[in-house]
């Protein structure tokens, strides 16, 4: 475990340099982020200022779900997505042969090896809405609330990143997997609203069901939310089911990934 943690501060380092190499563009990035961050929570509060409350959630609890949301999209942007979208790449060029070459973990190293630090202010923007919405709510967040909603965010960061990872392993037989990615957007847009807003007709409950508990996109991003804010679960046993969905998507994508590179034809060969 020290060795990984010494590469990975030294790919933070890395990216620290490229960042500042370019400071221009990191300063242009932070602006464009804040502003898609007001524009979100302005959206919102007009909404919140005709309506009493979303199905279940009032103003203060959206916040909170929608900080929750944001915070989980910033680590997973952060530090898996620019390497799992350059994955094929990898592949086409041949690099994925020095990687495979590396005496450490494949997985690890086409994981974490570019970091997008930039996106950290977005994590900046998240936490700080997180604790405007519990002031606002007048909710008193347990210690056990506390440490149960990081496991939460853990286990929701480590599904999207199997998700990821497992659609990007296909690109050792596509040998282009943009449209699959794509496909990674498209459905995780269903991911920032609450699910309980997808009740109240046939179709909704459909997509509910499906998006809950096949594809749990809805399930990981909601269940911290409403353990941090003391809204009730229904059912109870929902916090657990979330972190073993996170385990076994995980184990699931490590197998997919092991499973893809007994099939990778090197470029040497």
């Amino acid at each position: 475990m020290a060795q990984y943690g010494r590469v990975f501060r030294a790919f933070f380092r890395n990216a620290l340099v490229r960042e500042m190499a370019f400071r221009s563009n990191f300063f242009i990035t932070l602006l464009t982020r804040g502003f898609w961050f007001t524009v979100q929570v302005l959206l919102f509060d007009l909404i919140f200022r005709q309506v009493p409350q979303i199905n279940d959630w009032n103003r203060a609890e959206y916040f909170g779900f929608m900080a929750t949301g944001m915070l989980i999209n910033s680590i997973v942007e952060a530090c898996f997505m620019p390497n799992c979208a350059r994955f094929s790449e990898l592949i086409r060029t041949g690099d994925l042969d020095f990687a495979l070459l590396k005496p450490i973990d494949t997985q690890f190293l086409v994981s974490l090896e570019k970091l997008d630090l930039a996106m950290t202010s977005q994590a900046g923007f998240a936490i700080g809405l997180l604790v405007y919405a519990i002031i606002q709510a007048g909710h008193q967040v347990q210690p056990l609330a506390f440490v149960m909603y990081v496991l939460l965010i853990f286990g929701a960061v480590l599904f999207f990143y199997s998700l990821m990872i497992g659609l990007a392993a296909t690109s050792i037989f596509f040998g282009r997997n943009q449209g699959l990615l794509d496909f990674w957007f498209y459905v995780t847009i269903f991911a920032r609203y609450p699910s309980s807003i997808y009740s109240g007709s046939p179709t909704g409950e459909m997509v509910r069901f499906v998006f809950s508990y096949v594809l749990p996109i809805l399930l990981v991003v909601t269940v911290p939310a409403r353990v941090l804010l003391g809204m009730a679960l229904d059912p109870t046993w929902l916090s657990g089911l979330t972190l073993l969905t996170a385990a076994t998507t995980f184990f699931v994508s490590r197998m997919i990934f092991q499973w893809s590179l007994r099939h990778y034809r090197s470029a040497s060969s």
